[in-house]
């Protein structure tokens, strides 16, 4: 289940609002030219974290890693990275928002248990 078409395309989607209540997040914290700043580079930051960190053979990716980890520290950075995107929306205004993000990466991650137990194991 963790690797079917349609669960990809649901983690993919709660990435992007990841990133996107990132920028959010970040253009909220200096009402000057860094903002720009933070609105770009912090999304990027997590962006690179996401791709580069990777369990060699995930069938839920390409199957290639970057830089390999084992399975548990690869589930601890995407719990960080989708936990930093709920407490961004959050903490920009939007709490109701961060809650149902945090709900959807919930009931995501119930559906992948496959995936979960794969990751653990790896």
């Amino acid at each position: 289940m963790g690797s079917h078409p349609a669960n990809l395309a649901i983690r993919f989607l709660l990435e992007l609002t990841a990133l996107v209540a990132m920028g959010i997040w970040g253009w909220h914290q200096s009402g000057s030219l860094s903002r720009y700043v933070f609105a770009l580079l912090i999304p990027i930051a997590a962006a690179t974290m996401w791709g580069v960190f990777a369990v060699p053979g995930d069938p839920s990716r390409s199957g290639t890693a970057p830089v390999a980890v084992p399975g548990a520290l690869r589930l601890g950075i995407e719990a960080l990275f989708f936990a930093f995107g709920a407490w961004a929306l959050y903490q920009s205004g939007s709490q109701i928002l961060g809650i149902i993000l945090a709900v959807a990466v919930a009931a995501h991650y119930a559906a992948s248990y496959d995936r979960i137990g794969w990751l653990l194991r790896a």
